[in-house]
């Protein structure tokens, strides 16, 4: 147990310093316009594009109805699911922005553009479905390779990080 949590936690580094920056600075773009511009319309954030004031803890009253279109098991819980994905797309768009807890955060957002991909945009064209592949490969590769030299969970963890080849 003790080594699947080290793991999860411990980022791999690369052989250049150089390297593990550009991961960085993608994996720090990508978080914010995740956990900003996509997140927060969907979590009730007080910054949402129309001003609004919502309460943090509630999610927009559009995306539960939208979730619930998907059918199935997200009929039956379209609140859940609503929370679920807006959690992960705001609050874990800030973890892999700044590399705090990044594998748990990379995984819950390859969940998330994966649900948005098949049940959302499939049958919407390619274009429509571009933004969550983008955030979908982010994804996969943080969740390989952790943060990395710059993120947080590097500073945590200095003296257990594997070192790649």
């Amino acid at each position: 147990m003790k080594d699947t949590i080290r793991r999860i936690i411990i980022p791999k580094l690369q052989k250049d310093w150089i390297a593990d920056l550009l991961f960085a600075i993608i994996r720090f773009i990508c978080g914010m316009l995740l956990a900003l511009s996509f997140g927060a319309d969907k979590f009730g954030m007080p910054w949402t594009p129309e001003g609004q004031n919502l309460n943090l803890f509630e999610v927009s009253a559009w995306f539960p109805e939208d979730v619930a279109s998907y059918g199935g098991l997200f009929a039956m819980a379209p609140v859940f699911f609503a929370w679920m994905g807006a959690f992960s797309e705001a609050v874990g768009g800030l973890f892999l922005a700044f590399g705090l807890k990044t594998r748990v955060a990379a995984f819950l957002i390859m969940l998330t553009m994966l649900t948005a991909i098949f049940m959302q945009k499939w049958g919407q064209g390619v274009w429509s479905i571009l933004p969550a592949m983008g955030f979908l490969w982010i994804s996969v590769y943080n969740l390989y390779l952790g943060s990395g030299r710059f993120g947080l969970d590097y500073l945590l963890t200095r003296k257990h990080v594997v070192r790649n080849p």
